[in-house]
């Protein structure tokens, strides 16, 4: 059964999101390093979602999560300008800090916390990202 949550795309509401996406994980059962990843991924690509989609004019996020075999299943929709996350290279963490240049590194957490991170145009003209991490990750299941 999928879990819902919808808010105005205001870094303020954040927290909410960040507890909700903790309450459902441990509802099924996510080890605590899954949840913590999980929070960190969600809430970076919410951030992108407000500060560089909205850029400060109104507009609301809608999260469900559901559990799919043995991962936790994280959708973002949004109306903000389309924009395909998974398209931004790799930042070059080699780099000395002062020649890299200024962000960029939500995309990169969310995708080092997640296990797998797509993006689509839903058929109503409006951004979907999905994150998906294993809630047991040490435990590759039968077969």
């Amino acid at each position: 059964m999928p879990h819902s949550l919808t808010f105005t795309a205001e870094l303020k509401n954040l927290p909410v999101l960040r507890r909700f996406v903790s309450e459902i994980s441990s509802k099924y059962q996510a080890r605590r390093e899954v949840i913590d990843g999980l929070i960190q991924a969600v809430d970076e690509s919410a951030t992108n979602i407000i500060v560089h989609g909205y850029q400060g004019r109104p507009g609301k996020i809608e999260i469900q999560m559901t559990l799919e075999e043995d991962s936790l299943v994280v959708r973002l929709w949004d109306q903000a300008p389309l924009f395909d996350p998974t398209q931004i290279p790799p930042p070059n963490l080699a780099l000395p800090l002062e020649e890299r240049r200024f962000g960029g590194l939500g995309v990169h957490l969310a995708r080092h916390f997640t296990d797998q991170m797509t993006y689509q145009v839903t058929p109503d003209g409006n951004n979907e990202l999905t994150l998906r991490k294993k809630i047991n990750p040490n435990n590759p299941g039968p077969g």
